[in-house]
């Protein structure tokens, strides 16, 4: 079971099974600027039609680091 969410419900995602990381989840707002219902990973969001973008911080789960990345090129010094 994925979590999920909708704009009634503030964009917070629904809890899935307890212990259990499933990866990024979609979750769905509405667009601060015009309203539109938005989708994005773990409350992250763009929207298509005015162009507004909330903050990164403001995500349900931290970013991975640079050095997490796996499909990173290795660049050599």
């Amino acid at each position: 079971m994925t979590a999920q969410s909708s704009p009634a419900e503030g964009g917070e995602p629904v809890p899935g099974p307890p212990g259990v990381d499933e990866g990024p989840q979609i979750t769905y707002a509405e667009c601060r600027r015009c309203g539109t219902q938005i989708a994005g990973l773990d409350g992250r969001y763009s929207c298509g039609v005015c162009g507004w973008v909330n903050h990164h911080s403001e995500g349900h789960r931290a970013l991975p680091a640079a050095e997490d990345d796996t499909d990173a090129v290795k660049h050599l010094a």
